[in-house]
């Protein structure tokens, strides 16, 4: 299934001992609607206070209901601000994170004088000037295969921090400016990082020329800020075609 959700009010996705997580409120929805207790294997973490437009998540069901009518059935029992927009049957060896090739994740910022309060959820304000030609630059440092430990939380417990960056973009909506990375996979906090340290990069008080030394330094005191939670959305997830549909994207639900 593909879930898209405003994250405002949760504990991000996956489940934890406090409860109020996407992945709790999926699971409760299913057992209303089929009885079974079960666990879903989401493509990704997302933090509490983050959004998803193409969250994709699996699992295993004895239940007879036809494919095409999931996504209705499940959205009846599933809060206004988590929805469904797509579900399908994915081969047995399917599985929503290991299975992923790319995912892509979206940072949008507003550059605003004053915030708007229709976006105040889903942006970070940021009233002073920013240099886009210079972040743009600064996140092209980033392509390629690189140890990002300078760009995750030093709480990371991933056993090493290797990760391929396949592609960034910058893209100005009016006052709205969207940093989009692509990669094979990501760790805890960085895209955050990533866009804390690339405003920085548009104030000035970084160069982009300095990317490459703090890729190479391995440590997070060399990059900027972790940048605040609600103005991040997981955008996309992609799959090779033999594990399920070509390209799985909440895009053509959503347009």
């Amino acid at each position: 299934m593909v879930v898209s959700y405003d994250g405002t009010t949760y504990s991000g996705f996956q489940s934890q001992p406090s409860g109020n997580t996407i992945q709790d409120i999926l699971e409760a929805a299913i057992k209303t609607l089929t009885g079974e207790e079960l666990r879903i294997i989401g493509s990704g973490r997302t933090d509490a206070g983050v959004h998803a437009r193409g969250q994709v998540f699996n699992f295993h069901t004895e239940s007879r209901i036809p494919q095409e009518r999931w996504a209705l059935a499940i959205n009846t029992r599933l809060p206004d601000d988590v929805v469904v927009l797509e579900a399908w049957e994915a081969p047995e060896p399917f599985h929503a994170r290991h299975s992923a090739k790319r995912k892509t994740y979206r940072y949008s910022i507003d550059r605003r004088k004053f915030p708007d309060v229709f976006s105040r959820h889903y942006a970070f304000h940021h009233p002073t000037p920013l240099n886009v030609d210079a972040m743009r630059e600064a996140m092209s440092h980033l392509v390629g295969e690189h140890d990002f430990t300078s760009f995750t939380s030093i709480q990371s417990t991933q056993p090493h921090h290797v990760r391929t960056i396949f592609e960034t973009r910058i893209e100005e909506e009016g006052n709205m400016l969207h940093l989009f990375v692509t990669g094979s996979g990501f760790l805890y906090n960085m895209v955050r990082i990533i866009a804390g340290t690339m405003m920085w990069v548009g104030e000035g008080k970084l160069s982009p020329n300095d990317i490459p030394a703090m890729l190479e330094a391995k440590d997070r005191t060399s990059t900027g800020p972790t940048a605040m939670a609600h103005g991040l959305m997981l955008w996309e997830v992609d799959y090779p075609p033999e594990e399920s549909r070509l390209h799985i994207s909440a895009q053509d639900s959503v347009n």
